[in-house]
């Protein structure tokens, strides 16, 4: 912990239980003014659940324990900030006094239980809670208190040199890739200047060289400003690089706590690929030809999001889009699933042996392919008053008798890395009452569950532990083995693409740059092919 420090929280055998399920039990630590404290776990094992019991989101009230925050009170302006002894008021100038406050003993319109929310931070798992319409600086302006439109400005602009995205200042929230968004919530929850920031996998959708980027963001962030952190993630050299300690957590309980390197040790997975799950793929099934997306706006000029794009897909073949956050794997994503047209050129998917263009509107066009695609998008939402079991059956529009959906919807949860306990667990459960990456293994599910020709799968694993993460490769190339299906996967998890990818291209300012087997791209990046994208937007 940092030197000369005070404790700052106290979670006090904190548990929590949904429906029955006990998430967490008897959760004890301290946290110190200016440390990071790092959550690591299988999905599931309850860390969002304590993440959303520190921030006070009424559904996610302990059953039991105590939550204590140690902070500087100003008895004249009522303002609060990091505990530190003799220390005067920010905002008037006063003395203070350090008090402890227990959070969940509070009324919902406590002075004091809204003032500490107010100077909680969080930033939430797949979670994009951006104004659509704005651009990104508006957007990281809605959560600023500066009264100077100069001071606003300028600390705007720095959040975004923060999280890397200057190149985006102007363009509308709603055409970001959804790792770019997710750098936009980080500096518009930076930008609130809290004294706590509560981060449940903040990297987990971005490569690793901005994810790089952004992790060296936030221990500058830790030491510029004294604010305490505790951030969760399903990657162990993250939790390792972030943390000052941190905590192993399996079936809701502590099972290791101290330093970072020696807990995370565990989560350090080799991935293989199977062998035996190799099949011979067959003719193309998707072409893209000459492909482009350009979206136009008087502001910004022509955004090049996908640039003169050609390559095949086989049937039966695993086929990755890699590259950094931006680049255009999405936007290419989506023209193939035919959610978005192209530009120009051709994005042909094939039926039988008929090519049908993806750009075509109407059932005798697009329609006739559409039904054969599946896709899992990076926000997933599931029906929220439904059953895991009727998210997976009737919400579908399955017609099957009772039994023979639930034998199917066990076997597809089995195979995209659920256990048995887990499922019996789960499986009557609402959505509520699951965790962020259990809601994500749920969507894939749901995915592969009506056995379509061909899977779009965008960021699959974007914040799901290794082993689960490993279980999920061997359910895609099982899937492909014994359902004959065909996938394309945009990720930015390189050991996931290794795993279970045949091919691979690789993706910078919306042009495809290599292209081969996973091993040799990935031998093959250079610098330059993982510097910014920011060539793609002229000026007309």
């Amino acid at each position: 912990m940092p030197d000369g420090s005070e404790v700052f929280i106290i979670l006090d055998k904190v548990s929590k239980s949904f429906d029955g399920n006990q998430v967490l039990k008897d959760i004890s630590t301290t946290v110190h003014t200016g440390e990071v404290l790092g959550l690591i776990g299988r999905s599931g094992s309850g860390k969002s659940v304590l993440i959303n019991a520190m921030r006070g989101s009424r559904e996610y009230k302990p059953d039991s324990g105590r939550i204590i925050y140690r902070v500087n009170l100003c008895e004249s302006c009522g303002w609060i900030d990091l505990p530190a002894p003799g220390a005067k008021c920010p905002k008037c100038g006063k003395a203070t006094k350090i008090v402890e406050v227990d959070y969940w003993s509070l009324g919902d319109r406590d002075q004091l239980r809204t003032m500490m929310r107010s100077r909680v931070a969080i930033m939430l798992q797949r979670t994009f809670g951006l104004f659509g319409d704005l651009s990104v600086i508006e957007n990281v302006f809605e959560s600023m208190k500066e009264n100077s439109d100069e001071k606003k400005v300028e600390r705007a602009l720095r959040l975004l040199e923060m999280v890397n995205l200057t190149h985006r200042t102007m363009h509308i929230a709603r055409d970001l890739s959804g790792g770019e968004k997710q750098r936009v919530v980080l500096a518009r929850q930076m930008a609130k200047n809290p004294i706590l920031f509560l981060a449940d996998e903040p990297t987990g959708t971005l490569d690793p060289e901005t994810a790089d980027i952004v992790h060296k963001a936030l221990i500058s962030a830790v030491k510029d400003t004294g604010m305490t952190m505790v951030v969760t993630s399903h990657w162990p050299k993250a939790i390792a690089l972030l943390s000052h300690k941190a905590i192993w957590l399996e079936e809701g309980m502590i099972k290791a706590e101290g330093n970072p390197q020696e807990v995370t040790k565990a989560f350090d997975v080799t991935y293989e690929k199977d062998k035996s799950m190799e099949v011979q793929v067959g003719l193309p099934a998707i072409r893209v030809d000459e492909a482009k997306k350009y979206f136009y706006s008087i502001v910004r000029g022509v955004v090049k999001a996908v640039d003169d794009v050609t390559f095949d897909v086989m049937d039966k073949e695993i086929f990755g889009l890699v590259g950094l956050s931006g680049a255009g794997k999405t936007t290419l994503s989506r023209m193939i699933s035919g959610i978005t047209p192209a530009t120009h050129g051709d994005v042909l998917v094939r039926i039988g042996d008929e090519w049908i263009n993806m750009s075509v509107l109407g059932e005798e066009g697009r329609g006739r392919a559409t039904q054969y695609i599946s896709i899992m998008h990076q926000e997933n939402a599931l029906y929220p008053f439904d059953t895991v079991l009727q998210n997976l059956t009737v919400c579908l529009g399955m017609k099957l008798p009772q039994e023979l959906a639930k034998m199917k919807a066990i076997q597809v949860m089995r195979g995209v890395g659920f256990t048995a306990k887990e499922v019996e667990r789960i499986l009557y459960a609402y959505p509520e009452a699951l965790s962020v990456g259990e809601k994500q293994r749920i969507a894939l599910a749901r995915t592969l569950i009506t056995e379509p020709r061909f899977v779009v799968l965008d960021e699959p694993t974007g914040t799901m532990d290794p082993i689960t993460r490993q279980a999920v490769a061997k359910s895609v190339l099982h899937a492909r083995k014994e359902l004959s299906e065909t996938f394309l996967i945009v990720s930015h998890d390189m050991d996931f693409v290794l795993a279970c990818c045949d091919r691979v291209a690789l993706m910078k300012g919306g042009k495809v740059v290599a292209m081969g087997s996973p091993e040799e791209v990935l031998a093959g990046l250079t610098q330059e092919d993982l510097e910014g994208d920011e060539a793609n937007v002229c000026e007309v």
